[in-house]
C-alpha cells in the first residue's frame, strides 16, 4: 500500500457522483484517501488550511473537483507544493467549458494538472502513476492495469471479428 494518501477534494457535495469512478479506481490501486468538502468561495479559510497542511498530514497528491468557476485546484495549489489534479465538472451552462478553462489557464508558478471533464478515473490515474514514482508496489499495480486494459482490447478485437 502507498504511504501516502491522496486528498479527493470537491468544492459541492453534488460533485460526488462524478468523482464516486475516482475513488472506486483509488481503492482498486491501495492507495489511502481521504474525501473532504471545501469551497474556494464559501470557505477559502478551510482551502488554505487543508492544502497548507497537506503535506505534514501524510498527503502526496490532491485531486480537486469543481464546477463553474472552478477555483478550488488554484486556491489549493496556491498553498501546497504538491501536485495538484483538477477535475472539470460538467455544467448545465457550457458542459463543463467553464470549469475546465477555470482550472487550466492558471498563471505561471501556480500549475494544476487537469484532466478532462469529469474524468474522474483518469485523476485517479494519474494520482497513481505519480505517487508511483517513489512507490515499487504501486508502480507494479500500474503496469499490471495496464497490462488488463491492453487484454481487455484484444479480446473485443477477437470478439468483433467473430461477429463480423
Amino acid at each position: 500500500m502507498s504511504t501516502k494518501k491522496v486528498a479527493v477534494i470537491m468544492g459541492s457535495d453534488s460533485d460526488l457522483e462524478t468523482m464516486r469512478p475516482c475513488l472506486k479506481r483509488l481503492d482498486s490501486f491501495g492507495i489511502p484517501r481521504e474525501v473532504h468538502i471545501i469551497s474556494a468561495h464559501r470557505t477559502p479559510v478551510a482551502a488554505e488550511q487543508f492544502a497548507s497542511q497537506a503535506v505534514e498530514n501524510g498527503f502526496g497528491v490532491i485531486i480537486a473537483a469543481a464546477g463553474k468557476a472552478a477555483h478550488l485546484g488554484g486556491v489549493l495549489a496556491a498553498y501546497t507544493t504538491l501536485p495538484v489534479i483538477g477535475v472539470p465538472i460538467k455544467t448545465s451552462m457550457m458542459g463543463g467549458l467553464d470549469s475546465l478553462l477555470s482550472m487550466v489557464q492558471m498563471p505561471k508558478g501556480i500549475p494544476v494538472a487537469c484532466v478532462a471533464v469529469d474524468g474522474a478515473d483518469n485523476a485517479a490515474i494519474l494520482a497513481a502513476q505519480m505517487l508511483a514514482l517513489s512507490d515499487e508496489t504501486l508502480a507494479d499495480k500500474l503496469s499490471a492495469f495496464k497490462k488488463q486494459m491492453a487484454e481487455d482490447v484484444a479480446a473485443k478485437d477477437v470478439k468483433i471479428q467473430e461477429e463480423i
